[in-house]
């Protein structure tokens, strides 16, 4: 499973998943001030009860497990079960990874210490939880590789990634994303008709504590955790708003929530307009009827809109461009070991009436593979602000115990060659957002502005 994300572990829809395809991010042109530096409280207590001791053998036998699931890094297929490759793990050796070496005696020995300790001199005894002990120091040893967007999963949290394949899922209806400049978790959008949007958050709003508990610092996956929960409850978010001079308190009530990846729509002067939230399993279908329709409608022009699309599946992103490009490459990616995929179109499907892109500061990663490809071919107009900037691919490696690793594998480049990690894709057109017009008088000035210029491409 291939994806591709903003930061971490994905576009949010208040979990940490995007139907199968983590992707998370930073970064928003909208917002220009940094938000206030919180002050550092303790951090609660994230024990359970009971398992007290936790036991030298069993410990020792789950690090071990760590060496036979990161020594080597198979592809899944069929039932997903890792088998260590002889020419894998020898190709991994010789590129100096440091993993076969993590666990050792010495390490393994120092583990057993700690816990030792810990089981005879900790003063809570029912706070000791050896499962989040253990699951602590696997998430622990990805951490390390100081990459936000390699994840562990455990069995729960891949669990739950994988139940949001048909798009629905429990929640206030918000995407969330990482702010690696303040360790908080952001607003990156609202999604209609949700409880986020009835009880009025906005996108970029910064969580600064949920239910009373500061979240700064906190991995999104566990921000996610807390914010979302059983249908019918109610969560309190503590959110930061650039302009407001104090926080504000929202609760906001849980429910289960439907969301497409696709809106469409054809305006009055012939002109078709489709959105794409972000680009999951079921997009493409999504896309391909909403692209039907406008066709069907014989618009003279369509207006497609990334912004705020954080975006996921690499196979969607290059299916959607095989609708839109000429023939030619689509966007190629490259291993460490400097191995190249190649994605084309053939052009048999390429988009023959004008086309103007909508990008902003949270168009990220499959959004910019587009965004890049359509301006590398100069088939459309980009307008907007300069995109997220994330030129890496991560994949999904499922482990035999129900849990999961995520990894970033490989680069990606533009049809021109151009990695945009960490610089993004400008605009053809600059238009900042217009926020106090969109949210007091309902006006979209981007969209407007790209309802202008699709009127000058169509005289």
């Amino acid at each position: 499973m291939v994806i591709l994300n903003q930061n971490g572990d994905n576009n949010y829809y208040n979990n940490d998943y995007s139907q199968r395809n983590p992707n998370q991010g930073m970064n928003n042109v909208y917002y220009r001030q940094p938000s206030p530096q919180p002050p550092q409280y303790p951090y609660p207590s994230g024990g359970g009860q009971g398992n007290k001791g936790s036991g030298v053998f069993f410990l020792g036998m789950l690090v071990g497990v760590i060496i036979m699931t990161l020594v080597g890094s198979c592809t899944y297929v069929g039932t997903r079960l890792y088998h260590l490759a002889n020419d894998q793990s020898a190709r991994t050796a010789s590129a100096g990874g440091a993993s076969a070496d993590v666990i050792t005696d010495s390490t393994v020995e120092k583990v057993e210490a700690l816990e030792q300790l810990i089981g005879e001199y900790y003063y809570k005894d029912e706070d000791i939880d050896v499962e989040l002990m253990t699951e602590g120091m696997y998430a622990g040893l990805v951490n390390s590789l100081g990459d936000p967007y390699s994840v562990y999963y455990t069995a729960q949290e891949w669990q739950e990634l994988m139940d949001q394949s048909e798009g629905i899922y429990y929640g206030i209806g918000a995407y969330l994303q990482l702010d690696l400049a303040t360790g908080l978790a952001r607003i990156n959008g609202v999604i209609a008709n949700t409880p986020a949007e009835e009880a009025g958050l906005r996108e970029n709003d910064i969580i600064y504590m949920v239910d009373g508990e500061l979240v700064q610092g906190l991995e999104l996956s566990e921000v996610v955790a807390r914010v979302k929960g059983e249908a019918g409850t109610t969560v309190h978010l503590t959110i930061y708003r650039e302009g407001e001079p104090d926080y504000l308190e929202f609760d906001v009530e849980r429910r289960k929530i439907e969301s497409p990846t696709v809106n469409y729509e054809m305006y009055d002067n012939g002109v078709g307009y489709i959105q794409i939230t972000e680009f999951d399993e079921v997009t493409t279908d999504q896309f391909t009827e909403a692209l039907a329709v406008i066709k069907g409608s014989k618009a003279k022009g369509l207006i497609l809109d990334l912004r705020s699309n954080p975006g996921g599946s690499l196979s969607v992103v290059v299916d959607i461009a095989r609708s839109i490009l000429p023939k030619g490459l689509i966007v190629y990616t490259e291993d460490k070991y400097g191995e190249r995929d190649e994605y084309t179109c053939d052009g048999k499907h390429e988009l023959d009436i004008p086309l103007v892109v909508l990008i902003n500061g949270n168009s990220a990663s499959a959004s910019e593979i587009l965004a890049g490809a359509v301006k590398d071919y100069d088939k459309g107009v980009l307008i907007g602000t300069t995109t997220y900037g994330k030129g890496i691919v991560q994949r999904i490696l499922p482990l035999t115990d129900g849990t999961a690793l995520k990894l970033t594998i490989s680069s990606y480049y533009t049809p021109k060659g151009n990695n945009i990690h960490g610089i993004g894709i400008e605009p053809d057109i600059v238009c900042e957002f217009d926020g106090e017009s969109y949210y007091e008088e309902g006006v979209d000035n981007q969209l407007e502005r790209a309802k202008q210029e699709m009127e000058k491409m169509l005289r």
